[in-house]
């Protein structure tokens, strides 16, 4: 059976909950919710499991927090002996505005200590979903900003994105990287009329 991983990034703890820092963990959350499944507390994480149309995934919320991710995605990709062309990361970003996203079949972490250990570990070369959460924030407080909580105004504004990402997750499983970015990308923000 062809196996998934499915990892959104963010930080372990009810004081990081709703945080921006927190989106790649609300996009799995979502996903989750839609398929009826449940996330246990594992090695290096959070883990749930299911399967689309014969194809085992499993995504993974690291409990490591989100300078040391890495870790978590190198011991799931071992231990289910995972092909890395089968893994997806979901990040936040602020080089995109909110309710935007970017879906690439590899390159840098573009800053994200995150995606930076990840690369430490596995290198570059793995599909990132990058979910815009802007950057309304003054020279230097990039780390308040991003560890800060969305208010009600952005989380509505942030679910159609949200929502765009659960059917991405689908796809790059059932289609590949390729579809998936060509057929999402050219939207690059959540959209109900597709």
């Amino acid at each position: 059976m062809d196996k998934y991983l499915i990892v959104g990034l963010g930080n372990v703890g009810d004081e990081y909950e709703l945080t921006r820092h927190n989106t790649g963990f609300m996009v799995l959350d979502a996903f989750a919710k839609a398929s009826n499944i449940s996330f246990e507390d594992k090695r290096y994480g959070f883990v749930a499991e299911t399967s689309l149309k014969g194809r085992k995934v499993i995504l993974l919320k690291p409990s490591t927090f989100m300078n040391l991710s890495g870790n978590a995605v190198r011991y799931w990709l071992n231990k289910e002996n995972i092909d890395q062309s089968r893994l997806l990361v979901i990040s936040d970003e602020v080089a995109l505005p909110l309710g935007q996203f970017r879906l690439k079949a590899g390159g840098s972490n573009g800053g994200h200590n995150g995606l930076g250990h990840i690369q430490q570990l596995i290198g570059q070369n793995y599909a990132r979903l990058r979910m815009g959460i802007g950057n309304e924030f003054p020279r230097g407080m990039q780390v308040d900003w991003v560890l800060g909580r969305y208010s009600d105004e952005e989380l509505k504004e942030l679910q159609p994105s949200i929502d765009t990402a659960v059917e991405m997750i689908k796809s790059f499983v059932l289609a590949g990287i390729d579809v998936t970015m060509n057929q999402f990308n050219k939207y690059g923000r959540g959209s109900k009329n597709r």
